[in-house]
């Protein structure tokens, strides 16, 4: 006979239970919601649910504290916030990472970006772990991606003991053996320290685990209690995401296991599969816990890396199975609104979307996790009128003090602006608030502030508008921050938004999910029955699923089928013992193939499903086609002569729930008969507001509702635990198991004509949704370029910048991405929109990069599309990238010596990429490939199909940022739209003019002076003068050096972007970056200095080096903070090339940039190993560097005391070491290898930083040693196979007397919050601020 079923979602303020007595119907269920911290009364809040159910179906008092019979139980199915609890408060194991020697600060410099590009305090998470080993061992991959000719070793002819084959085919070196006594003493050190729980992550241990795998043995026999190896754990390629995925499972697991021990102590019978078959059926009951990827596991395989999004994957589950129909297959978006987040997902194709890696509570996890979407916008999320902008969130008002309507002194948050606009209903709201917490909402106190800012907000603006009207306009905002996300995480698939459904859930979404339908275009939103508990009902209807991977490299053809076959063959028999152990019987366990793949050359992996059914003709193993088919959808284009690399093949191991399935939605509404509901089931009506003013609404109670009663907005349904809002245009209908909300079925809904606004008068509700449009353009343009171009500079470093200008060319909107490329794109859109005036056509797409024409160095390519409106231009679009290489004299084409401007490779002043729509790629190959040649000493491009490549991408993304307008145009009005990027350049404007005002009162009229030299000696001298009343002010660079003979110029366009981008650090509030900022900027630039050069002078180093010192000066005359490592370190490698006069070579280049220590401020430590001010680009991972170029990084860490010693000293450098394993030609280009960064107000200089070469010689005796060679800070050379080049960077100043380091409260913030965001969506964000 079946049992009782339990299923429970443990959340951060509710529990959530639903039980049934073991019939599976819907009409059985009994659902329990209790609060998940109650110590009063209960210790465990699941426990204490389970009790309260069992109460219900056995008819016993079962006492609190006696441990429950488990004989009556036939499941519990639990979803938990232990892990990211642990993870966000930082109360995890203590543990220790154990790695190979040389990367010990891997996880402390990441991929080297920092969170927050206009943040002048640095505040990176922080790790994990409490300590680290070193071990010294070493392995590499013996070829190497980039091989012009493909070249690669047969391991089994080589006949050598230090050559293996690795797990995923490729050939692997050891170059090093562990010693295992050296281990043992190492290990036995940390656990005499304490520790108990290691991770450990050895480099290229997802291919050659061995290594791993003795390490693990060692600590074992030691007795380590926890041992998290990151080649079992998750085997891909990645040695940062694998070590901190590691460190995660080793901080996590240990506290989950405690939680569980507790957890089992509370049943008399025993939990899980190993119970049952101890104690035989009947006795034990099944306990299974949900995974971050959809798929329940047994409670005795339930870890802590796969643990962290238990909860809300519960709710993807629950709506996924109940709202998505597998004959209409109408696609469904997840809209989870909480108190202090919302959580957004997508299902469709009837499969979950999982991504591999994303980044929740500051830490990137490698791990099959739901791609589920957080934004910091919630019913808590805080309400603020800033700088004439209305602005919702981040911060949130958290449970306590919560909102102002809680009755604590809360401030006004979304809640609010709820309750005041008659959308919450105080009367079906838990009377829990107010000092005995017998008291409802207080709607006064909401009601009170609303006047209070209402009144500010009039006098500050000058309009009379209601309170009514400030609180719908936050709520619009709250709508429009929540839908960007969701636009992204559709249209960055390459799907239509408005093609889908949206199921709404968790407590906030009903008040918003019609608003969010309307602004993205979809007609119809689903509302479960269970919507406030969907979370547990997800649990009750998931499966047991077991995932198995294994690393490949193989290419997908013919030849290589039959052994993936065999491979994916192989991980299904494991799956299916795995949950045949589990109790499963074979008919019940079903497989997903899978295949992690690329285009050979790129890094953008797709996992591609075995696709089922008759898509590809029938054909079986159709991988190959589908992988095209998506890479078409997603990315745009294909690239039909390049071989598909196979990365990872992955099976998915499904043990199927026998729970009933009730009738889809699209089922009930086929079958039903709808009639008018009966106003008698009215429980009473209230003025609510809705666009436009207060409307009489009736309140109906949902239990009330009969299936099939069909409700016309405006209207609220409600029951305890959930509001959903019917507007005015939208009507609703009662199934079985759904509400079903339709818009624009009421009658009197409009048709879709342009919303009408005045341009008399500007309305700041609209602004701020504008400043969201026009950013999220910006976005999605950006979006665009990296998904659809092919080189590793623009889609893994995202070296790119993408913004949108009125029709002079003034930057309206610009993506954060590169702050050296902010105020520098616009002088380039002016420039050419004068040359070109009145002589453009549609189609028509221009190019540049010539530093006279508003280029900043010549490898950054812009593209410029203009759009029209009749024959009249009324904006432009244009995205800037950096190419890898465009020629010249060096390959990467950043020489460090160069002197003359040709020298440096392509300048292109102005041209037609596109004419009328036709690419003119002859055209590009001339400018690109044969001009630069024909100078004495110089090559054209080294990859000319990247470059042209990665052109297309621009245009597409460019056409992208159109067809974006073009909808806005449509919607708005073309007259309103120019209004607004109007205004939106003036409320910019104002922000800066308020803070010239204030800085001249915080210096009291002293005048702004500063000073500083590159290291040839070269002065910046500036000079500010500020108009208070005015609020201008006037930058005077007089007495700054003459132009140099060498490449240390900078084009005027790169002194503009850094003086907006030290403005926009110190008015330290998110502001919309534009040519407003500038407006009341006067800049004066003297002719024929290094900051103003002539035509031919050379200017690779000005973009890159000269940017970061004018960043220094401009904050120097603020003091805001001691200067930063002031440099970007440009290293470049590579050979081959098309010199005139000698036959091609093929080669390749390489270009990367190094961190360094960030400066101090007043209240603030530097940062250590982290990118600052004028760039933000992250480092290739160590692994894909050497799997890519044939190097060996022999240490990547730290570089002890180089940050300046102060009150708050200056943050370390780092010490980059490379081998090169055969000939290249290596370039370096720096700063700060003479001219300390300077500390202030007491904190000393930062140490320089220093570019060493490590030279081959031979000794007489015929043998080889090294010698160290100084290469200065501009220096290129030709490096033997064995040689390396050893960079240790710059740390920043410090700030403060050293002698009153202790008094200075550590200023640190612990929130890890900060860093909460999860998905692929803010993957992609934090991708893009980190440039």
């Amino acid at each position: 006979m079946p049992g009782i079923r339990i299923a429970i979602d443990r959340g951060g303020t509710f529990t959530d239970c639903v039980g049934n007595p073991g019939t599976g119907k819907l009409e059985d269920d009994v659902i329990i919601k209790l609060l998940s911290v109650d110590p009063a009364n209960y210790s465990d809040a699941p426990l204490e649910g389970i009790r309260r159910l069992l109460e219900r179906f056995t008819g016993k008092t079962i006492p609190r504290g006696q441990p429950l019979d488990t004989s009556e139980i036939e499941s519990i199915r639990m979803g938990t916030t232990v892990a990211t609890n642990a993870l966000l408060e930082r109360k995890g194991e203590r543990c220790a990472l154990v790695t190979t020697k040389g990367f010990k600060d891997c996880l402390v410099i990441g991929n080297q970006s920092r969170p927050r590009i206009f943040d002048l305090a640095i505040q990176k998470p922080e790790v994990l772990y409490k300590a680290v080993v070193e071990i010294e061992e070493r392995v590499t991959l013996e070829d190497y991606a980039e091989h012009p000719e493909r070249e690669t070793t047969d391991v089994e002819a080589a006949n050598n003991p230090d050559l293996v084959r690795g797990l995923s085919g490729e050939a692997v070196r050891i170059l090093q053996r562990p010693n295992q006594n050296k281990i043992r003493e190492d290990l036995k050190k940390i656990y005499a320290d304490g520790f108990r729980s290691i991770a450990v992550c050895l480099m290229h241990s997802y291919t050659f685990p061995d290594h791993e795998a003795l390490v693990g043995k060692i600590a074992e026999e030691i007795g380590f209690t926890h041992i998290s190896l990151s080649s079992q754990l998750m085997p891909m390629i990645k040695l940062v995401p694998r070590a901190t995925s590691a460190t995660a499972d080793a901080y996590l697991t240990p506290e989950i296991r405690r939680y569980i021990d507790g957890f089992s102590k509370g049943f008399a019978g025993g939990l899980g599969n190993e119970s049952i078959k101890k104690a035989g059926e009947g006795k034990a009951a099944r306990c299974e816990f949900m995974q971050s990827d959809g798929g329940l596991v047994d409670v005795n395989s339930f870890s802590g890396l796969r643990a962290i999004l238990s909860g809300p994957a519960g709710g993807v589950v629950g709506y996924a199975l109940t709202s998505y129909d597998e004959q209409t297959k109408i696609p469904v978006i997840g809209f989870d609104m909480g108190g202090t987040s919302t959580d957004v997902s997508r299902y469709g194709e009837g499969r979950y979307e999982h991504v591999f890696e994303t980044t929740t509570a500051g830490v990137t996890i490698q791990s099959p996790q739901l791609d589920i979407n957080t934004v910091a916008a919630g019913g808590g999320s805080r309400l603020f009128w800033k700088n004439g902008l209305f602005v919702v969130g981040p911060e949130s008002a958290g449970a306590h003090p919560g909102p102002a309507c809680y009755r604590k002194g809360g401030p006004l948050t979304v809640t609010d602006a709820n309750l005041f606009l008659g959308r919450l209903l105080p009367d079906f709201f838990p009377k829990i608030f107010g000092k005995n917490e017998d008291e409802s909402l207080d709607e006064s106190a909401s009601a009170k502030l609303f006047h209070e800012l209402t009144e500010q907000i009039n006098q500050e603006t000058g309009k009379s508008m209601t309170p009514e009207e400030v609180a719908f306009g936050f709520i619009k905002i709250a709508n429009e921050s929540m839908t960007r996300p969701i636009r992204s995480l559709t249209e960055a698939k390459g799907y239509d938004t408005s093609q889908h459904r949206l199921a709404t859930f968790g407590g906030a979404g009903g008040q918003h999910a019609v608003a969010i339908a309307e602004s993205l275009g979809i007609r119809q939103i689903l509302v479960h029955r269970y919507s406030s508990v969907l979370s547990a009902y997800g649990m009750a209807l998931a499966d047991v699923v077991h995932e198995t991977q294994e690393p490949s490299s193989v290419s997908f053809s013919d030849n290589e089928k039959k052994g993936l076959k065999e491979r994916l063959e192989g991980l299904k028999q494991k799956a299916t013992k795995v949950l045949q152990e589990q109790g499963f019987e074979v008919k019940d366990i079903a497989h997903e193939e899978y295949l992690n793949m690329r285009y050979r050359g790129t890094e953008s992996a797709l996992m591609i499903p075995n696709s089922t059914g008759g898509e590809f003709g029938g054909e079986e193993f159709a991988f190959g086609k589908a992988f095209v088919k998506q890479h078409e959808q997603e990315f745009g284009f294909t690239l039909p002569d390049r071989d598909i690399i196979v990365d990872d093949i992955r099976v998915r191991g499904i043990g199927k729930s026998n729970r009933a399935k009730d009738r889809s939605v699209d089922q009930q509404l086929r079958e039903l008969k709808t009639r008018a509901v009966d106003t008698k089931k009215q429980v009473f009506t209230k003025e609510v507001y809705f666009d436009g003013g207060r409307k009489k609404t009736p309140i109906y109670k949902l239990e009330d509702l009969e299936v099939g009663d069909k409700i016309t907005g405006p209207a609220i349904l409600a029951d305890g635990t959930q509001t959903v809002v019917i507007t005015p245009d939208a009507v609703a209908l009662i199934l079985q198991t759904h509400v079903v909300i339709t818009i624009g079925e009421a009658d009197g809904a409009g048709a879709g004509s342009p919303k009408r606004l005045s341009t008399e008068k500007m309305d700041p509700i609209m602004l701020s949704v504008f400043a969201h449009r026009f950013m999220a353009i910006a976005e999605q343009m950006g979006r665009a370029l990296q998904k659809t171009s092919v080189s590793t500079n623009v889609k893994e470093r995202l070296d790119y910048s993408c913004a949108l200008f009125d029709a002079e060319g003034g930057l309206v909107a610009n993506a954060p991405h590169l702050p050296v490329h902010l105020g520098s794109m616009s002088t380039c859109v002016r420039t050419q929109a004068a040359i070109w005036k009145d002589k453009l056509k549609r189609g028509d797409v221009l190019v540049s990069n010539h530093p006279e024409f508003g280029g900043t160095h010549l490898p950054d390519i812009t593209v410029i599309t203009p759009a029209f409106s009749g024959d009249n231009i009324i904006f432009y679009v244009a995205s800037r990238a950096h190419h890898a290489d465009i020629g010249g004299v060096l390959p990467g084409s950043m020489p460090p010596n160069s002197r003359e401007l040709y020298q440096e490779g392509a300048a292109i002043k102005t041209e037609k990429l596109v004419s009328e729509g036709k690419f003119n790629e002859e055209r590009m190959v001339e400018l690109l490939h044969t001009e630069p040649a024909q100078y004495p000493g110089c090559s054209g491009t080294r990859c000319l199909a990247d470059n042209i490549n990665d052109l297309k991408a621009q245009v597409a993304a460019n056409q992208k940022g159109i067809n974006l307008i073009s909808s806005l145009i449509g919607d708005y009005g073309e007259d309103v739209v120019q209004f607004y990027m109007r205004k939106i350049q003036q409320n910019a404007e104002e922000s800066v003019r308020k803070l010239l005002k204030e800085v001249y009162k915080r210096f009291e009229g002293k005048e702004l002076r500063a000073k500083d030299h590159m290291d040839d000696g070269s002065p910046i001298c500036l000079k500010v003068d500020i108009d208070p009343k005015k609020g201008e002010a006037v930058f005077d660079f007089e007495g700054t050096g003459p132009e140099m003979y060498g490449n240390m110029n900078a084009p005027e366009a790169v002194t503009y972007s850094a003086i907006i981008y030290c403005l926009r650090c110190l008015i330290s509030e998110d502001i919309p970056l534009n040519q407003g900022c500038l407006k009341p900027v006067h800049v004066k630039i003297p002719k024929n200095s290094f900051l103003s050069p002539s035509e031919g002078a050379a200017v690779v180093g000005g973009n890159v080096l000269t940017s970061q010192r004018i960043t220094d000066v401009v904050l120097k005359a603020f003091q805001a903070c001691a200067a930063s490592q002031g440099d970007c370190n440009n290293l470049t490698f590579g050979y081959g090339g098309n010199l005139e006069g000698e036959k091609a070579v093929k080669g390749f280049g390489y270009y990367e940039t190094i961190a360094g220590g960030s400066g101090a401020g007043p209240n603030w430590d530097g940062t250590s190993g982290v990118h600052t001010h004028m760039t933000n680009t992250r480092i290739t991972d160590a692994e894909i560097f050497e799997r890519r170029y044939p190097v060996l990084l022999r240490q990547f860490s730290l570089r002890p005391y180089s940050g300046g010693p102060g009150a708050h000293p200056g943050g370390d450098g780092v010490i980059r070491d490379i081998e090169f394993r055969i000939p290249v030609q290596v370039s370096i280009l720096s700063e700060r290898r003479v001219y300390h960064p300077y500390g202030m107000a007491g904190g000393e200089d930062g140490e320089c930083g220093l570019n060493l070469w490590m030279r081959k010689i031979k000794k007489k005796d015929g043998t080889e040693d090294y010698k160290t060679i100084n290469l200065g800070g501009k220096n290129t050379a030709s490096m033997k196979a064995g040689e390396r080049i050893v960079i240790c960077t710059p740390g920043g100043g410090g700030y403060g007397k050293v002698e009153e380091r202790e008094k200075v409260k550590r200023w640190e913030e612990k929130n890890h919050k900060l860093a909460w965001r999860g998905g692929s969506i803010a993957q992609r964000e934090s991708m893009a601020e980190t440039n």
